[in-house]
């Protein structure tokens, strides 16, 4: 296991975590680059709801949207704990692994969603697939830079765990062809991504915003790079022979 994934494994159960976060969060929150203003400028008319699959109490995508009722979803308890001591009541927090047999009852969770935030390091393509049905006004979807423009997305697995796949915890989630593909198959567009790489936003194909390409739009992700040291050639260097999922 590299630094990063030490580090990452430390954070997630270490009881200073909770108190690291509460202590970021009496300053301010926010999510890790600037996809909140571009959730705020993008947003329109949609339905004033938000579902967001893993996150953090002080930085997650829709934090920016004020005037949202939200659902917040992680498996782990210290985060689940932590976000329920800061966050306003009309952002329900709930502890919960997810799956392909337990992702319907959250799609339903609201009526009519707003935006769809999936960040979950692991089953992003195959939740985002199971969840596209419900029609969501705007998607945010995190894509893993490591894997460039190839269209693929890791097979799914009901426990997946990056760290335990790989010793470089780079290998997990799809690349931004493949979100890009999954979501046109369903009438969406790509129209922005996230300035430090890593998050794609997608909007119905009826929307004004013009659409982008993968080549157009991918990012490395910076802070991944800077961690690491090495460029998003490099990682996928690492992790190609891994099983892969082509999603043309």
């Amino acid at each position: 296991m590299n630094v990063q994934s030490r580090m990452h494994a430390f954070l997630r159960s270490s009881p200073l975590r909770y108190y690291f976060h509460l202590a970021k969060a009496r300053l301010a929150g926010s999510p890790q680059s600037d996809e909140s203003v571009i959730l705020s400028q993008i947003v329109g008319q949609s339905p004033k709801t938000f579902l967001e699959f893993g996150f953090h109490p002080t930085e997650y995508n829709c934090i920016g949207l004020s005037e949202f009722r939200g659902l917040l979803v992680d498996g782990d308890a210290t985060t689940v704990r932590l976000a329920r001591s800061l966050l306003p009541k009309r952002i329900e927090v709930r502890q919960s692994f997810i799956d392909l047999n337990n992702i319907e009852s959250l799609a339903t969770h609201f009526p009519q969603l707003g935006v769809l935030s999936v960040d979950v390091d692991g089953n992003d393509y195959w939740f985002l697939q199971a969840l596209l049905p419900v029609r969501p006004a705007v998607i945010v979807a995190e894509y893993n830079a490591s894997f460039g423009l190839n269209p693929v997305t890791v097979p799914y697995d009901h426990a997946f765990d990056r760290t335990a796949k790989h010793d470089s915890g780079w290998y997990h989630g799809a690349s931004i062809t493949a979100l890009t593909n999954l979501c046109k198959k369903y009438g969406y567009k790509l129209v922005a991504v996230s300035s430090a790489g890593g998050n794609a936003f997608f909007l119905p194909n009826g929307s004004e915003l013009p659409e982008l390409d993968p080549p157009q739009a991918y990012r490395e992700n910076a802070l991944r790079n800077r961690w690491s040291g090495t460029t998003a050639k490099d990682q996928w260097d690492r992790i190609k022979y891994m099983t892969f999922v082509d999603v043309p």
